[in-house]
């Protein structure tokens, strides 16, 4: 079994509920996407990662664009409920065995939830600095994050399209957290007014 994404989610569930309708079109360190692209990317990636823990390969979207248009009225509810699935889905020992599918390709189990810890926590660090607020993540969710991350990027050191920019250089002595945020192509000093 893998860690348990649980206070990832959560953190993010309550980022996304104190989200001001006038934050929906702001700018987020994921270029050219806004905050309202960026939820609905989130509530698409809950819906494919929750399936992927089930062995439901027929279930979720998450490889759709970030369509705005479909973030819908009730996303401040629908989003967080749809966190707290995805984590209960990987908290299942049977979700992290054998191989299963998520974004159209397959994959093994371990791989496709590590994937899921990593889109949650960067995709929180994401909206919190869209939104100005601040992030934190557990050791054992920056750990499994980071080690996906330093995999993907040993393999395509120029990023990973669809997934990661190339990486940005970071200090030596940055945080865990700074190092994962740089590593998938971000500015771990980036500020929504570009005054970085």
């Amino acid at each position: 079994m893998g860690p348990d994404p649980t206070p990832a989610t959560e953190r993010l569930a309550r980022l996304i509920t104190d989200i001001d309708d006038d934050q929906l079109d702001a700018p987020t360190p994921c270029r050219g996407t806004t905050v309202a692209g960026l939820l609905v990317h989130v509530d698409g990636l809950c819906e494919a990662f929750a399936a992927a823990a089930a062995k439901d390969p027929d279930a979720g979207s998450g490889g759709a664009p970030p369509d705005e248009s479909r973030l819908g009225r009730d996303w401040r509810a629908r989003i967080p409920d749809r966190l707290a699935q995805l984590a209960a889905a990987w908290q299942d020992d049977k979700a992290w065995t054998g191989m299963t599918r998520a974004g159209g390709q397959d994959m093994p189990a371990q791989v496709a939830g590590t994937i899921a810890i990593d889109e949650v926590v960067v995709h929180g660090w994401d909206i919190a600095a869209a939104t100005g607020r601040d992030y934190t993540c557990e050791p054992e969710l920056l750990q499994a994050a980071c080690q996906f991350v330093e995999q993907a990027v040993a393999q395509n050191p120029d990023g990973s399209p669809g997934m990661f920019g190339p990486p940005v250089q970071v200090p030596d002595n940055a945080s865990q957290l700074d190092r994962l945020i740089g590593l998938t192509g971000r500015d771990p000093a980036w500020r929504p007014d570009g005054d970085n």
